[in-house]
């Protein structure tokens, strides 16, 4: 083995300039001399090639062209944690104070002759490092941990550590340096690229006190997080945005402690996957930014009732989804502690021109949210937007079988799982009045009924029906019967339609707060319907 080449060099993290990669090869590169370094990039832009040289495959890659060899004395495999921290806080022996020979000291050009200052030296870089409680060794090239039990004699009262962006190769490391710190409150490893646990091993006291735990940009598993997590005990913040994470496991036994979790930029199957982590009993803040969820659903609540899901969270994160469906929200009141919300960035949100017509329908639909993409919501605010809900869909209630009269008061099922709120608007603030729902009726609209065939064209199986329906129904009360007429799982329909007059072309259905005759559907047209 090359002189600069530690002897555990393969899968070690290392660092050339300004870029990071894993030593993925060691050894001869035919048909040149010496010793290289096989490397795979973090950012595949710096590599070459896949790790093949001249037709022989020497190590592989993720990215075809993600890997590079170099010599090892450019390659910087780190240093270890104390270096690090003296290094940062300018408490190494190389700097303000050069030291001479024997017991003398050079203050400039003048030399002093000093007896014992070497250790007095150490005695207060020790002091000064016992002080420390809040340590950053962000892009430091750590490594590892250095000599046993040296953190723990020189930096006593560490309580919060950002280890963030260094060169840490694997679990264990961070175990090394943790179960040095007695009181380790927060720890930051995120963008540290390294190895976990793969079965269940020795649960470490590293960690007992831990209360904050960031892991963005580590690579690790939903199925890693869990095995760890039998070292977290008291554990109530983690963060894991941006780890491939894309199939959730239920988290028996650990995790119970959690407060808030951050599964932002991972990319989850489906909104189900949610279910899996609903039992949290503490959980208060859900962080889910650009996971790829389309839809929320909570199986187990009817509509009026509050889920047993989540029992206590408070603050729920879904900007920058592909939620499209006014159901999701309605899903949402479900949860009995709910009271922030940010939403913004999804396809829903395009369904009203108007932004201050879209943000009081979810006030409306929300009953509990006092927060609304980080703006507070006001009592006023909230009156004016529940009003205004009851007056809107008035009509559509009267036609679903509303009435004032509470013994005929019998709306559908369809107006009920597209308002489930609407009855307690009702009871809050009373029936709208029949005066007050006539000015929003233009006199051309009668309740006319139309003739359409439903067809599923991507289920053949699905016979065509034919349905009589009002043309003032919405595509949200469309979508409601057509989920009970062909019993579709908690899937998002996407409907549109044909008629003779438009040959060969299909018109998207695409905003469930409006009419069908909207879209000028006529008797004898076939609406499409697709999930």
């Amino acid at each position: 083995m090359d002189a600069g080449v530690p002897p555990d060099a393969l899968g070690r993290r290392v660092s050339c300039g300004t870029d990071y990669g894993t030593v993925r090869y060691v050894g001869s590169v035919s048909p040149t001399a010496g010793i290289w370094l096989g490397v795979e990039w973090d950012d595949p832009q710096r590599g070459k090639h896949d790790g093949s040289y001249e037709g022989t495959q020497y190590f592989k890659c993720r990215h075809p062209k993600g890997g590079s060899f170099i010599r090892p004395n450019k390659a910087n495999f780190g240093v270890d944690f104390l270096t690090a921290v003296k290094d940062r806080y300018g408490l190494n022996d190389k700097q303000d104070v050069q030291y001479g020979t024997g017991n003398t000291l050079v203050f400039g050009t003048k030399t002093v002759e000093f007896v014992g200052m070497d250790s007095v030296a150490e005695q207060q870089r020790q002091v000064q490092l016992n002080k420390l409680v809040d340590i950053s060794v962000r892009e430091c090239a750590v490594s590892h941990a250095g000599q046993e039990e040296e953190i723990s004699r020189t930096c006593a009262n560490m309580r919060h550590i950002n280890l963030s962006k260094n060169l840490i190769s694997s679990w264990e490391t961070v175990i090394a340096i943790a179960s040095q710190v007695q009181n380790l409150e927060t720890l930051n490893v995120s963008e540290n690229k390294m190895r976990f646990p793969s079965t269940s091993t020795f649960t470490s006291s590293a960690f007992s006190n831990l209360k904050i735990l960031a892991l963005n940009q580590t690579e690790i598993t939903w199925t890693e997080v869990l095995l760890c997590a039998q070292g977290w005990p008291v554990l109530e913040e983690l963060y894991l945005s941006s780890n491939n994470i894309t199939v959730l496991k239920r988290p028996d036994n650990v995790l119970q402690t959690l407060k808030l979790l951050d599964l932002s930029d991972n990319q989850l199957l489906d909104g189900n996957q949610l279910h899996l982590i609903a039992q949290l009993p503490r959980l208060e803040q859900l962080i889910l930014r650009n996971t790829g969820i389309s839809s929320i659903h909570f199986p187990d609540a009817e509509f009026g009732c509050k889920t047993k899901m989540f029992p206590l969270l408070k603050r729920l994160a879904i900007n920058d989804n592909k939620i499209s469906q006014w159901s999701s929200i309605n899903e949402l009141d479900k949860l009995p502690s709910l009271r922030a919300l940010q939403c913004n960035n999804n396809p829903l949100m395009d369904t009203e021109k108007n932004p201050e017509t879209l943000i009081q329908l979810i006030i409306a639909k929300i009953s509990q949210l006092e927060v609304l993409n980080n703006c507070e919501i006001l009592p006023a605010e909230r009156r004016g937007a529940e009003l205004d809900y009851r007056k809107i869909f008035g009509k559509d209630w009267l036609e679903a079988g509303g009435h004032w009269n509470p013994e005929k008061n019998k709306p559908s099922e369809e107006f009920l799982a597209a308002h489930p709120r609407y009855p307690t608007l009702c009871l809050k603030y009373g029936a709208p009045e029949e005066g007050e729902l006539k000015g929003r009726q233009p006199l051309t609209l009668k309740n006319q009924l139309l003739t359409l065939t439903i067809k599923c064209p991507e289920k053949p199986e699905q016979k065509p029906v034919e349905k009589k329906l009002p043309e003032s129904m919405t595509i949200q009360k469309v979508k409601g019967l057509l989920y009970r007429l062909f019993k579709i799982p908690g899937s998002e329909l996407k409907l549109s339609y044909e008629s003779s007059k438009l040959e060969g072309k299909e018109v998207e259905l695409d905003n469930d707060l409006k009419p069908l005759q909207f879209y000028s559907i006529e008797s004898g047209d076939c609406v499409l319907v697709r999930w």
